[in-house]
């Protein structure tokens, strides 16, 4: 193997491995920006939860109504956040997925790649 042919590989390899870790980058920001939805949803969940007590506070006319309204309200934002939970553990399934067939694909390539004598 000549000395171009050395570094014609090597770029090669290199190239093919950046590629895999831009897939990879991409792979993250996607997760990311899934998860800081569901982290803005859980935030604008708990503001309304808050303005609701607060306006219950201001409007109820009694203890009883206040508390009964408390506690509906809380009712309420638990079930909500479970759901969003359920939502947000699926979202973690699928990144588990994902980051294994990105992983098994990336294996197998490089497989390959050793197989056919083209890694440095």
């Amino acid at each position: 193997m000549t000395t171009t042919d050395s570094l014609k590989t090597l770029n090669d390899w290199t190239n093919k491995h950046l590629e895999r870790m831009t897939s990879l980058g991409e792979l993250n920001m996607r997760l990311f920006e899934k998860l800081a939805t569901r982290q803005m949803d859980a935030m604008s969940l708990y503001l309304e939860h808050s303005l609701r007590l607060m306006k219950l506070a201001t409007e109820a006319k009694g203890y009883t109504e206040l508390f009964k309204g408390q506690v509906e309200a809380g009712k309420e934002l638990t079930e909500r956040m479970f759901a969003e939970g359920k939502v947000t553990l699926q979202i973690w399934g699928e990144a588990r997925d994902d980051y294994r067939a990105w992983l098994e694909k990336s294996m197998s390539e490089l497989g390959q790649e050793l197989r056919q004598g083209s890694a440095v």
